[in-house]
């Protein structure tokens, strides 16, 4: 039997509950929670490559400003992507732990703090992080904050493209902000993610299919009567009903 290609892989995108259980599940003292905490709130509130995301400098982070400067993205691409402003405080708070540590300004802005030589992947103070370090964790943080679903970097990336997308943001901003090179790609980017707002347009269509109450069909005749009126005489007839009803 074939094997499903990534291509055509499930895609398990997170709400922003699930984002705020993951991003919870993090330690809230020991360093590497801080900066864990501090990577989910960028990948999701940026939509930042994991690559991307991991060879940030601290002068590629405008918090103030809400934006992250993308030095070399998809095809050595510079880009600015802008950042959810609730992201920045779990940004900042590592910011503040990593400059107490004193790693200096060169160092990758999500970086090691301590020696580690035993494990597949030893470490140094002020040392880039690996990409399947940062997958290794994410699924552990799921497994800790009950997700059953597959959490991975990119699934951020997927997630924080939808959260643009049910947020009213159009295809052109949503292309600028994940780096694509055209609106095609971003078309298919989109449609691969598979939800849209169509099921939610649809409940304004109402009954169709099921009888109208008769006074939910006044009430809605009556409704389209009044908005064709003026506004000065829709406050009269307010009025006057409001006058004549009993006390």
């Amino acid at each position: 039997m074939d094997r499903p290609s990534a291509k055509n892989r499930e895609i398990d995108l997170l709400d922003p509950d699930e984002v705020r259980r993951l991003m919870a599940a993090c330690s809230r003292r020991a360093p590497t929670g801080i900066r864990n905490r501090a990577l989910i709130a960028l990948l999701y509130g940026s939509g930042l490559r994991v690559g991307e995301a991991i060879a940030l400098r601290p002068k590629d982070l405008d918090l103030d400003g809400l934006a992250v400067t993308v030095q070399a993205g998809k095809g050595d691409k510079r880009r600015v992507a802008a950042l959810l402003p609730d992201a920045v405080d779990a940004i900042q708070r590592w910011g503040d732990r990593r400059a107490a540590a004193g790693v200096g300004a060169r160092a990758p802005y999500f970086c090691t703090l301590a020696h580690a030589a035993a494990g597949p992947l030893p470490t140094e103070p002020g040392g880039a992080l690996a990409r399947e370090y940062v997958a290794r964790v994410l699924k552990r943080l799921a497994r800790r904050a009950g997700i059953d679903k597959r959490v991975h970097p990119h699934g951020l990336r997927h997630s924080h493209a939808d959260l643009l997308r049910r947020r009213g943001f159009d295809m052109q901003q949503i292309r600028k902000q994940l780096g694509h090179a055209s609106l095609e790609i971003t078309g298919r980017y989109l449609d691969h993610l598979g939800s849209n707002d169509l099921s939610e347009r649809m409940r304004t269509i109402g009954a169709v299919l099921t009888p109208t109450p008769p006074e939910a069909s006044l009430a809605k005749e009556l409704h389209a009567l009044l908005e064709r009126l003026p506004t000065t005489v829709v406050a009269q007839l307010i009025s006057i009903v409001s006058r004549r009803m009993p006390g």
